[in-house]
């Protein structure tokens, strides 16, 4: 942000200093060179008058000694030819006297009593020249033709030296704008940066640097006081949550056990009739421990902090179908797993485990006999694109599957679908979406092909490591591997 801030503002005052600069240099160029030619042309007038004073008193001897006075005085070479363009002395020797020079047009201009005013080529090592001739007297009685050349190479000098000090005047010009609006986009950016950086600690579950409030603009500082004061109460919501949770699995746990334990006890004397009423009482005191394990288990991965690391999803796959294989032939099912190479991902500790078994209880729970449950792992490199490299997880049953609907909504707490046993509490999905999230992947429901339905795990791949990861606790972890609800 201050590299942009600057940039637009360096180029603000740029784009002044052209509009001011460029226009003033081609005006001085263009002024320096007109003044120039008005005082040459002014010189070769005079001089050509004295010129035409001089022939007309027969003093043609002196024209040489005058126009080498001239050329000296003004730093030019002069050259004087009569009325019929024939050379009567020449300060460059160019010329020869004698010779004829009434076809070169400026000469030809000035007999016709017109001057003539402009620039000619020479080689490098001369540069450019102005000349200037002129007509000594007036048409048809123009005694006298005067031409005089001088060099650019010192008006050209002086030129260039005004261009290097606007430029210099526009280097300083930048360099103290810089200075200035550095200082300027780090007043602004330097609160808005505390306030990222407090934003991520936030994300984090604990503010360790708050923003300043008494430095930077007036909107930034009261934008700064009302973060803290969100943070703050956030962070006192978040405390309390946690306590919530630490003390409702210390307080649930002995009246759900002692009430388990009473229920129990009943049994010897009971009627026969009402053995029917107790097993359906224990089955949803049962229910309601899941219930609460879940639950808290969810309260935990969402309120805690660990960095995902590096797991094998194949080795950690066939793991996972080796235990629950016992399981799924009882149910007279077989579990298939499908991609036989090592698949690297990022996950927190244990979730990956958690992820699978609750997706495979959920699988078998709807699975009928002689079906099966395909385990398949497919990696997305994503060549060529910034899109980082994916690996995907499918779980797929040939159950009874899902409407749209029920898809989008399996994922919420406590909802569970109509053909779902009165056993599960709603609480699978969303802990496997908590712990898919807590590794910075993703897990969508989709139909299978045939029916049935294809739990989609993305994770990403662990040459993302260095990007920046979701947090859980690995106690949040272990309290969710025990708990393994019905979808």
């Amino acid at each position: 942000m201050t590299r942009r801030l600057l940039l637009s503002h360096l180029s603000l005052i740029l784009l002044v200093l052209l509009a001011l600069e460029v226009p003033f240099g081609v005006f001085y160029a263009r002024s320096e060179v007109a003044r120039y030619s008005r005082t040459a042309e002014q010189g070769a007038m005079t001089l050509a008058e004295v010129c035409e004073d001089k022939m007309e008193h027969g003093l043609t001897t002196d024209l040489p000694d005058l126009a080498l006075a001239y050329g000296r005085r003004t730093g030019g070479t002069v050259l004087v030819a009569d009325r019929s363009g024939v050379v009567l002395t020449d300060t460059s020797a160019h010329a020869v006297v004698g010779e004829d020079l009434s076809a070169e047009p400026d000469i030809s201009t000035a007999l016709h009593d017109h001057p003539a005013v402009g620039t000619r080529g020479a080689p490098p090592a001369d540069g450019e020249f102005l000349f200037v001739t002129v007509p000594g007297g007036s048409d048809p009685a123009v005694a006298c033709v005067v031409r005089t050349v001088y060099a650019l190479g010192p008006l050209k000098a002086r030129v260039r030296t005004t261009w290097a000090v606007l430029a210099a005047v526009g280097l300083g010009v930048l360099a103290a704008a810089s200075l200035i609006g550095f200082a300027l986009a780090r007043s602004i950016t330097r609160p808005v940066q505390a306030l990222e950086r407090a934003t991520a600690q936030l994300a984090e579950g604990r503010i360790t640097d708050p923003p300043a409030t008494d430095h930077g603009p007036p909107e930034l500082r009261r934008l700064a006081t009302s973060f803290t004061r969100t943070a703050t109460r956030l962070q006192h919501l978040l405390q309390a949550q946690q306590a919530f949770a630490s003390d409702v699995s210390h307080q649930l746990k002995t009246p759900l056990t002692s009430l388990r334990l009473r229920l129990e006890n009943f049994e010897p004397h009971l009627a026969p009739g009402a053995q029917d009423s107790l097993d359906k009482a224990l089955g949803e005191l049962e229910r309601l421990s899941r219930m609460v394990q879940g639950l808290l288990a969810l309260a935990r991965l969402e309120n805690t902090e660990i960095r995902a690391e590096a797991a094998d999803l194949h080795a950690v796959v066939v793991d996972r179908a080796d235990i629950w294989t016992a399981f799924a032939d009882e149910q007279q099912v077989d579990i298939i797993v499908c991609g036989g190479t090592s698949v690297p991902v990022l996950a927190v500790p244990g979730a990956l485990e958690q992820i699978i078994d609750n997706l495979l209880s959920n699988a078998l729970r709807v699975s009928a006999p002689g079906t099966s449950v395909t385990l398949a792992v497919i990696t997305n490199p994503a060549p060529g694109t910034r899109t980082p490299p994916t690996a995907e997880l499918h779980v797929i049953d040939q159950g009874p599957g899902m409407t749209e609907a029920e898809r989008l909504r399996a994922f919420d707490r406590f909802w569970r679908a109509p053909h779902a046993d009165h056993d599960g509490t709603g609480l699978g999905l969303p802990l496997v979406r908590h712990l898919t999230r807590a590794g910075g992947g993703e897990v969508t429901l989709e139909a299978a092909p045939g029916g049935g339905l294809d739990a989609v795990v993305r994770l990403r791949h662990a040459e993302c490591r260095n990007q920046q990861d979701r947090l859980v606790t690995t106690a949040d972890v272990e309290t969710a591997a025990r708990y393994t609800p019905a979808r």
